[in-house]
């Protein structure tokens, strides 16, 4: 994921919440809607996700440290997972507290114009925030579908800006809706409806995300299609000729290490060895610029080995022969 297009959805998303949650706060004081109130809530917890988002990727940036020596790119995925856990869960806990507040203590809405042209507001600057975060995952979507994208990016920040903009937007229909109805039937349950649909929708979405950055933060392997790159580059045929197994993980979205045995030639000297073991570490970082952090250990192949199932067999993340 390019570092700068996920800051600048990030930005984006962040400059709209801050101006929708004064608006839904100041609609919420005047009307009295509880629709609005949890609106405002949920637009605040999602300035503090994208707060988070760019602190984690600050940190991120640090050098490694004799404690710390893969680096700290998985910063990105904590922050990330705060998100998902933290914040959106207590949004949503707040917004069905307050939806059940509402429904056993209806009243009626006043002065309707406020919430109603906030969330107009609302509607319009969510769509301009959305439109940069798929602008900007457009970029590196490829030809995946919206769901394998969210499912496989490395990159925690703009599929979690995606599905926190999907969610806004989603969430200010049913406040218009739950609003709307409270205004047509003169019934303030309508109005905590909406509420509580707006707190299941936001612990759906922190579930999604939980799910997603968890993995991640498991450690996950190379994508596919690195994988085939770095299997065609580190084997030259001459030197190295054969990939016995590879393992890859992910140290943090733009950093991967790779481990791998391969096969050299039984007659080389040491030297030789060593310049082979080289040559095929440039050809794996040409090929996979992320592939930063490289282990490669020299052996014999022995086919008999390898057909009685002394190496391991071939994996997403590796190869064995």
């Amino acid at each position: 994921m390019s570092a700068s297009g996920g800051t600048k959805a990030i930005v984006a998303a962040l400059a709209a919440n801050l101006a929708i949650a004064a608006a839904k706060f100041v609609a919420f004081l005047f009307s009295g809607s509880s629709s609005m109130l949890a609106e405002s809530v949920h637009s605040l917890a999602d300035s503090g996700n994208q707060g988070l988002l760019l602190l984690g990727g600050k940190k991120a940036q640090r050098e490694a440290t004799p404690q710390h020596p893969f680096g700290y790119g998985r910063e990105r995925y904590i922050y990330a997972f705060l998100v998902s856990i933290v914040l959106f869960s207590v949004g949503g806990m707040f917004a069905i507290y307050e939806g059940y507040e509402k429904i056993k203590h209806p009243h009626p809405i006043e002065a309707w114009y406020w919430p109603v042209g906030v969330l107009v507001f609302a509607i319009i600057a969510e769509s301009f925030s959305f439109r940069t975060a798929i602008k900007e995952s457009n970029q590196i979507r490829g030809g995946l579908t919206w769901t394998q994208f969210v499912r496989r990016a490395k990159a925690p920040e703009l599929p979690v800006v995606l599905l926190e903009d999907l969610g806004a937007l989603v969430g200010l229909v049913l406040a218009l809706g739950g609003v709307g109805l409270a205004l047509l039937t003169g019934d303030g349950v309508w109005d905590g409806i909406g509420t509580l649909c707006i707190g299941v929708l936001l612990i759906v979405i922190a579930i999604v995300l939980a799910l997603e950055t968890k993995s991640l933060l498991l450690g996950e392997a190379a994508g596919l299609e690195d994988v085939r790159k770095i299997e065609a580059a580190v084997v030259d045929g001459e030197s190295v000729t054969r990939l016995i197994h590879m393992r890859t993980l992910h140290l943090g979205p733009e950093e991967l290490l790779v481990a791998a045995k391969v096969a050299v030639r039984h007659d080389e000297t040491a030297t030789e060895v060593a310049a082979a073991i080289n040559a095929a570490e440039e050809r794996i970082r040409a090929a996979v610029p992320i592939a930063r952090v490289i282990y490669l250990e020299p052996d014999i192949y022995d086919a008999a080995a390898a057909a009685q199932g002394a190496n391991p067999a071939k994996t997403p993340g590796g190869t064995g022969h």
